[in-house]
């Protein structure tokens, strides 16, 4: 790794965290980099990840970033079986892109297709606003496939089954795209394994 990329430590220990440290002591905007540094742990370092934002969110130094950070927090919780906390950062998430609209985050697609995907009945009725409100933003394959991913299961749970077979159907025709439709970033945005315990559900939808 880089001298320039001391806060994207992909493992950590106490030697990592104390070179960290000491390069974070002389920085001018710590804000900015406590957020990256935890964005980067969020899946494999959950524990650290969120003591890092809760540093983040307890600074003022530089708080554009307030979504994102929401975002990466909601990321830890989910690898730690936190689902309900998750959902709520996504909410929080959303809610700090209204007061910043030019920083803009994946939450509309999370918290609808998170709360699908694991069974929340609870927030169906809010997922599928969010979805409404948001659908203009879909842009990759894989935002239409969460999209309508997260409507079919929705559908399903509350007895829908024509309108889950229709969206399960678009859904998995978004998962068979192999090119992003963009010039330059051509295989970006595309379904991938981590996608696979919603294409289970689907497929068994539409069988």
């Amino acid at each position: 790794m880089s001298r320039d990329d001391w806060f994207r430590n992909t493992q950590w220990n106490a030697q990592v965290a104390s070179q960290f440290e000491a390069k974070l002591k002389r920085a001018r905007s710590k804000g900015q980099y406590l957020r990256i540094q935890a964005c980067t742990l969020a899946r494999s370092e959950p524990d650290i990840a969120l003591q890092l934002l809760d540093r983040y969110f307890a600074q003022t130094d530089e708080r554009l970033f307030d979504a994102q950070a929401h975002v990466d927090r909601a990321t830890a919780l989910l690898v730690l079986g936190r689902v309900d906390g998750a959902l709520d950062s996504y909410e929080s998430a959303l809610k700090a892109e209204i007061a910043v609209p030019n920083v803009l985050t994946q939450a509309y697609l999370e918290l609808p297709y998170t709360a699908a995907v694991r069974g929340v009945r609870g927030r169906y009725a809010r997922a599928l606003q969010v979805l409404e409100e948001h659908r203009g933003r879909l842009t990759f394959p894989v935002d239409h496939f969460r999209w309508n991913a997260a409507q079919a299961i929705i559908a399903n749970d509350n007895g829908s089954r024509s309108d889950s077979l229709k969206f399960a159907s678009a859904a998995l025709e978004f998962a068979t795209k192999d090119r992003s439709g963009f010039q330059h970033h051509t295989t970006i945005g595309l379904v991938s394994d981590e996608h696979g315990e919603a294409l289970r559900q689907l497929r068994a939808f539409c069988h």
